[in-house]
């Protein structure tokens, strides 16, 4: 099996956006579903995923408030913000361009 792989500059972004879409959730529980949906392959560190939540935050797209985690510990709960989920459908469809775009550049002659 192939190891993690580095992420595109601008997809962490939009894989956080697209997590924080099934619900609020804290900054652990985001880098963990990561790591599941994607069978191991992107493994976020908090080095990288706390900028990219604070930098969505400051854009109007995520919004947070402070709450109890399952293990009864105070943690910051994220959530999109009505801004946050047009920002999604966007990223989303620009995203779905260059996946299309590369995928034909990509097909034999």
């Amino acid at each position: 099996m192939a190891g993690p792989l580095a992420l595109l500059q601008g997809t962490l972004d939009l894989l956080v956006l697209r997590t924080l879409a099934w619900g609020p959730m804290h900054g652990y529980t985001v880098a963990r579903l990561l790591k599941e949906r994607s069978n191991g392959v992107f493994l976020v560190d908090e080095g990288a995923l706390y900028p990219a939540l604070h930098r969505l935050e400051r854009k109007g797209w995520l919004e947070s408030e402070w709450g109890l985690s399952e293990n009864n510990r105070q943690a910051k709960y994220y959530q999109l913000t009505a801004r946050g989920r047009s920002a999604l459908r966007t990223e989303l469809a620009e995203w779905n361009r260059y996946i299309t775009a590369v995928a034909g550049v990509l097909q034999p002659v």
